[in-house]
């Protein structure tokens, strides 16, 4: 069993240093965890730049005025408003109400003016990509704040609905924004039966606990089917949020449609740290989480091989934990899949933009006093990638119409997050996201060095089209590092939604295609314009993938050892997944 890593005690903090980290601490909490200075960076880079641009500044007056005499044309009926002219269709606006006067001039000029912000970000000569890009969404973000579909006066459809209602759509918005404020401040809980609960109508496949440290439990489910191919499929799902993302509702679980194909699946749960944990490493997630887990797994089932699955940062664990043991001649991996998880952080989507050493430092001091990044930072910064979709669209169907979305099996688990230790998530933002070390051979496990490249089983690699957190390309990117076979597939949907994708969901597609070892390489693009799309789920293929790889079958394994530390605990879904 593996035991904790030694950490080597860090030296006292002098005086001085602690006052530093004291200060942006507090300034961390008045700015929400972002790092001032990335966007004085990002802007000084663009104004310099744009003050020595006199052309760039001549066709953005050019491109005001076009868009000022097409406003004042619609405006006084002489033609017809439009949207700006490279952008895409939006939905704030395409109700019938948005189509008349003077609402339709209003949305045409919010779509002007969010174009021209656009146009006036990029496209300067000799500003830094990264700050062009940084720029450009700041820019888009502040632009949507003043939408006016974010305004009763200047919304139609909220006019429209107070008018049909006589304002009881602000009145049911009004107790809607009291619940919500009464529920984020924790002081009570929510009244009446909830539509979603863990072990009610969540995370409900049969299974058993059957190992549990001071990081993980180990689930085993039940097997439904009357034999099982020999190699157990071990799932490590992200430490971000709770595990049962895979384990939905009974009809869109992956690990319920994996049973019924005839595998043995475990799965982790991870520990939602508390203060006590603040110097977890990610070493201590991969020797207790992963190490730990294949430990118990094979054990247990008495297999020689098992596949490994890894979602979003548990993929990224698993490469790293795959690595060190091919690194290491550690041959009891059968296959390695990576779902919706990053080897290579260079392009890893919008949240790319915040991060540099500014930004990482503040978030470490923000951290050190409570010794974990809570749920509501990170939950705050993921909707503030999205902002349109998951910010304002919102708050005017809750607030402004008095509407409440029916509640679904995915809402409520995005609405479970968990805490970060503060090493580990400095660790990860760092050694990862900042400086690559994965990708580019500096990540040490032990003494030295691993690379993907000594991951020499049977890779399973999936990217989903709409993902804002691990973009398709970016997950593409093991074609680089992978020496060995690799099956990359490319889904409809997000970065969860696209794997929550069971056999059944209507309007799902996804394309498939083998790369050999010793393939050549095609880029994304390549690789897209060549590969068919075919509807439907990718659960089947992978399913079959798994198959042709497993032994024949054979009478099921017992629910954990008949004693010792693999002896089963208690039911899933277990009790880490139940804390707060």
């Amino acid at each position: 069993m593996p035991t904790k890593p030694k950490q080597i005690a860090p030296q006292p903090e002098r005086p001085y240093e602690t006052l530093d980290r004291m200060a942006h601490a507090t300034l961390a909490s008045a700015t929400s965890g972002l790092s001032p200075s990335v966007l004085a960076e990002a802007w000084m880079d663009w104004a310099t730049h744009l003050a020595s641009s006199p052309g760039k500044r001549l066709e953005l007056t050019e491109q005001a005025m076009r868009g000022g005499q097409a406003l004042w044309a619609a405006g006084v009926g002489f033609g017809a408003p439009e949207a700006a002219p490279d952008a895409a269709p939006d939905r704030r606006f395409a109700s019938a109400h948005w189509q008349k006067y003077p609402f339709n001039v209003m949305g045409m000029a919010h779509q002007l003016s969010w174009q021209w912000w656009q146009d006036a970000m990029t496209g300067v000569h000799g500003v830094t990509p990264a700050h062009e890009n940084l720029m450009a969404f700041v820019a888009g973000m502040i632009s949507d704040s003043a939408a006016p579909s974010n305004f009763a006066l200047t919304n139609p459809d909220v006019i429209e609905a107070t008018r049909a209602e006589n304002g009881q759509n602000l009145l049911r918005g009004a107790k809607n924004l009291l619940d919500d404020m009464v529920a984020k401040s924790g002081t009570a809980e929510p009244a009446g039966a909830q539509p979603f609960e863990v072990g009610r109508n969540l995370a409900t496949s049969p299974g058993k606990v059957v190992f549990r440290n001071d990081l993980i439990e180990l689930i085993q489910y039940t097997p439904t089917t009357g034999s099982v191919r020999p190699e157990p499929i071990l799932i490590v799902p992200a430490w971000i949020m709770k595990y049962y993302i895979l384990d939905l509702s009974a009809q869109n679980s992956l690990v319920r449609f994996l049973v019924a194909q005839g595998f043995t699946v475990l799965m982790v749960s991870w520990k939602n740290p508390d203060a006590g944990d603040r110097d977890l490493g990610m070493e201590d997630y991969r020797q207790l989480g992963v190490m730990a887990a294949i430990d118990a797994a094979l054990a247990i089932t008495k297999a020689e091989k098992l596949h490994a699955v890894g979602y979003c940062l548990g993929g990224t664990l698993l490469s790293i934990a795959a690595a060190a043991m091919g690194r290491d001649g550690d041959t009891r991996l059968a296959s390695a899949s990576f779902l919706a998880a990053q080897v290579d952080f260079t392009e890893a989507g919008p949240l790319r933009l915040f991060i540099n050493d500014s930004e990482v430092t503040l978030i470490e001091d923000m951290m050190s006093e409570a010794g974990y990044l809570s749920s509501d930072q990170m939950a705050g910064a993921f909707a503030m990638l999205r902002a349109r979709d998951l910010i304002w669209n919102p708050a005017i169907r809750n607030y402004l119409l008095g509407q409440r979305s029916d509640a679904f099996d995915l809402m409520a688990w995005n609405a479970d997050a968990t805490r970060m230790p503060a090493r580990m998530h400095s660790e990860y933002l760092r050694k990862l996201f900042l400086n690559n070390d994965l990708a580019e051979g500096r990540y040490h496990v032990g003494d030295r060095a691993i690379a993907m490249g000594d991951i020499r089983v049977p890779i399973f690699a999936v990217g989903t089209e709409d993902d804002h957190v691990a973009p398709w390309r970016s997950v593409y990117k093991l074609h680089l590092f992978a020496d060995t076979d690799l099956t990359f597939v490319l889904t409809s949907g997000g970065h969860n939604a696209g794997i929550v994708s069971e056999p059944g969901h209507a309007g799902r597609h996804f394309r498939i295609a083998d790369t050999g070892a010793d393939a050549a390489y095609r880029d994304p693009d390549q690789w897209l314009a060549e590969t068919e799309a075919k509807d439907g789920s990718w659960w089947p293929a992978f399913a079959d993938w798994l198959v042709a790889r497993s032994g024949d079958p054979m009478a099921p394994p017992q629910m954990g050892a008949q004693s010792g530390q693999y002896k089963a605990l208690c039911d899933a879904p277990g009790t880490y997944v139940m804390q707060r």
